[in-house]
């Protein structure tokens, strides 16, 4: 099932065309990768596809119900976050814990459903030990753990991830791909993941979309399919 299609779409800041063409579609239970140098507008066409930044030419369709037929949710990643000061006063738990309030239901009573699936996000950003810290004391690789655990523990059906293994180690980033292969193959969620860790990911992932630069100089798309056939099957 298609979730979002973005079609010849072209953008760009002070009149200046950055991106030029660029389509591809993104199905349910997919594990995606985009990569491409420094540069490349890969945060862009994320903003564009969340419909943060409008094209100049183009469209953008978001399918309105997950594969469930109820609506569909979407969570995101901003690149580095780590902008959280020593005296912010949450707690880690305090902020994951608000990824389980739906917009307007700030005052429910969470369940053990919503506890299991807070402690469960916080363990698998390896962040579980930490969930009495004050957010402020953190260091920037583990803010953005959080961030990723807090977007986790909300269920969303599409994950959209901006360079999510900032500041993480080797073996943390592996684990890292591991469990949202995990979350693709065995819970029907569906990954957009932005990321520079070309050899270390493509082995889980399902489609990669890489930006190639045009002839004037925009960046395109190339969409390659079928990547366990390239990098090889990954259990």
């Amino acid at each position: 099932m298609k979730l979002i299609s973005l079609k010849n779409i072209v953008f760009g800041y002070n009149h200046v065309p950055i991106l030029n063409g660029v389509s591809f579609d993104i199905q349910s239970g997919e594990f995606v990768g985009v990569m491409g140098p420094n540069g490349a507008s890969k945060s862009t066409i994320l903003r564009i596809l969340l419909g943060l930044l409008k094209p100049w030419e183009g469209s953008v369709t978001t399918r309105k119900r997950n594969i469930q037929g109820k609506p569909l949710t979407i969570g995101y990643v901003p690149q580095q976050i780590s902008s959280f000061n020593i005296g912010f006063p949450s707690t880690v738990q305090e902020l994951v814990r608000s990824g389980r309030y739906k917009k307007g239901k700030w005052l429910k009573t969470l369940t053990k459903d919503d506890l299991a699936q807070i402690e469960n996000a916080l363990k698998m950003v390896g962040m579980w030990e930490f969930r009495s810290r004050k957010i402020g004391d953190l260091s920037g690789g583990q803010k953005q753990k959080i961030i990723i655990a807090r977007v986790l523990a909300s269920d969303p059906d599409l994950l959209v991830l901006d360079e999510p293994t900032t500041g993480m180690d080797a073996e943390s980033r592996m684990e890292f791909y591991r469990f949202m292969s995990h979350q693709v193959k065995k819970h029907n969620r569906t990954v957009l993941m932005v990321t520079h860790e070309q050899d270390e990911v493509e082995r889980y992932l399902d489609k990669v979309l890489r930006l190639e630069k045009g002839e004037q100089g925009e960046w395109k798309c190339l969409t390659l399919d079928s990547c366990n056939e390239h990098f090889g099957q990954v259990d």
